[in-house]
């Protein structure tokens, strides 16, 4: 599969697995636009990627309409009316555990997220039956797909922690152990949730038979969330933020994600006039601007209903030069925080003017691990962000969103481009959207040419924690040794694509009408067109 094309007139899809970028293509062809096509490649993905993403997981949206205007579809899940602090410490446990049961503490809303994209879809002239959407993530759930590369990394890992996870073992491993790449994975249970909810319609996911039987497994395993956590579920829309800068406009999702990290390091970054792509400045501009950003993000980000202030004050001209001028050019600032996750980014375009930037994950690899026996469904531990002490700032409550590293962007340049993209990873999430959007925006590096390019992220994006500088085996000496030598903890990977860097991708709505996508070689899909 191409991981680049472009010059397309009908429409063009990316995502981080080949299935889910022919499902996208196929939907396109068969006169869908590029929502429905999104919907099409988020069921594959959450199919054919497990260790990334699933029914049981949240979703944001970030959809330029023909017209201009932007919309946030915010599918984010809330702890269950079980999930008291005094659950987890009548278990003798002073902090959540990110696996079993007791991880998977949120209503999954993904599901929901579709649900709202699919309005979206047919207030632009959507008309594909759910069924035909839904067919292909049903057929590679029944009869099985090619376990990839990634997946099976990603298992040999992360199995030793995962095996005692109810429904883990017997729906992700062999004989108890890890199975290697191309296997054939089946899950019937999965299949057949897909095939009633294409029929049924995805409203049943939350108040219909298969909410009833997830609840039921919820309960059976000593999950907090129940049947009527999952009949409250809805998508809701929200403004998405956005800032201005040198080559145009950029926009991403409100809280409870970190959208706002992803443009306040874009904003930091084009305030140091950095005229050189990949030298010192770029580099150690990109980190330190990463820094100050988190920072914000970690003082302030929490459930939309819980903030302190609005979060367009991070974003006010004023706030950003004075955060701009407090950085040093030429040594690192002190840094020990590390984060983690995962999750897959897709992306889809058609020649109506339809442009989606869309994100799903279940947060760590396999999420809590738990499987739901009579529905196939795999839930998320995204609860894992919230604390057990009173007075944190995401401290534990029942109905209370956890904060999201997942955040899709979508950017309106100034040349007539509009450009969705994004990446999974954790923290590594805005730093690999700004590494990308500075060498192919700021610098005019050609898309395919900015996803190639080695990669650095600082701290942890899915694996063990760490906080050095994480850096690709293909970066220059001379560059390495530059940093250290400004005070950064460089850590060399062995790898010259390593996992660890993320998966990112892109499409483009050309001003002459024209379409182009991309994705990542480090993963293991493509783009397509037609």
């Amino acid at each position: 599969m191409d991981l680049h094309t472009a010059g397309h007139r009908r429409g063009v899809v990316a995502a981080p697995h080949a299935a889910a970028v022919e499902a996208g293509h196929a939907i396109l062809a068969a006169g869908g636009n590029a929502i429905e096509a999104m919907v099409a490649m988020a069921a594959v993905i959450a199919v054919t990627y497990p260790h990334m993403n699933q029914l049981g997981g949240d979703g944001f949206w970030l959809v330029r309409e023909p017209s201009g205007r932007l919309r946030a579809l915010m599918a984010a899940g809330a702890a269950g009316s079980g999930a008291r602090p005094e659950l987890y410490r009548e278990a003798g446990l002073d902090s959540i555990p990110p696996r079993g049961p007791l991880a998977a503490l949120t209503v999954p809303a993904a599901v929901a997220g579709w649900m709202l994209a699919l309005e979206a879809a047919r207030a632009h002239g959507g008309k594909l039956p759910l069924a035909d959407l839904l067919a292909a993530a049903t057929a590679h759930a029944r009869t099985g797909f090619a376990i990839s590369r990634s997946q099976a990394e990603c298992t040999a890992y992360a199995a030793s922690g995962l095996a005692a996870a109810p429904g883990f073992a017997k729906t992700f491993l062999v004989d108890g152990k890890p199975p290697p790449p191309g296997s054939l994975l089946r899950q019937a249970g999965l299949a057949a949730t897909l095939e009633h909810l294409a029929h049924a319609g995805l409203d049943d996911f939350y108040r219909g038979d298969v909410g009833r039987e997830i609840a039921a497994d919820l309960e059976r395993i000593g999950s907090p969330v129940t049947r009527e956590d999952l009949a409250h579920c809805r998508a809701g829309v929200a403004e998405p933020l956005s800032v201005e800068l040198a080559g145009g406009t950029v926009f991403n999702t409100p809280p409870p994600t970190q959208g706002l990290a992803s443009l306040m390091i874009l904003a930091l970054f084009d305030r140091l006039r950095v005229r050189k792509a990949d030298g010192f400045d770029h580099i150690h501009g990109l980190v330190e601007a990463t820094k100050r950003a988190l920072s914000v993000r970690n003082r302030y980000l929490t459930d939309p209903q819980h903030l302190v202030h609005p979060p367009g004050r991070f974003l006010e001209r004023a706030f950003l030069d004075r955060e701009a001028a407090a950085i040093d050019r030429a040594h690192a600032a002190p840094w020990g925080h590390a984060g983690r996750g995962d999750t897959v980014w897709l992306g889809a375009a058609d020649a109506g003017g339809l442009v989606v930037s869309y994100i799903q994950s279940l947060y760590w690899e396999y999420g809590s691990g738990c499987v739901l026996p009579a529905t196939g469904v795999l839930m998320q531990n995204r609860g894992v962000a919230f604390s057990l002490e009173r007075g944190a700032l995401n401290a534990l409550s029942p109905g209370r969103l956890p904060v999201h590293t997942l955040n899709p962007a979508l950017a309106v340049l100034a040349d007539g481009r509009i450009m969705a993209y994004g990446a999974m990873g954790g923290d590594a999430q805005p730093q690999i959207q700004a590494g990308l959007f500075t060498r192919h925006v700021g610098f005019r590096m050609p898309l395919p040419e900015a996803l190639d390019h080695p990669r650095c992220v600082l701290g942890q994006t899915w694996g063990a924690p760490r906080a050095s500088l994480l850096v690709e085996a293909r970066f220059e000496e001379a560059l390495v040794a530059e940093l250290r030598a400004a005070g950064h903890h460089v850590e060399m990977l062995g790898e010259p694509y390593a996992d660890s860097m993320g998966h990112a991708g892109a499409v483009l709505l050309h001003p002459d009408g024209t379409l182009e996508g991309a994705h990542d070689p480090r993963a293991d899909g493509g783009a397509a067109g037609l």
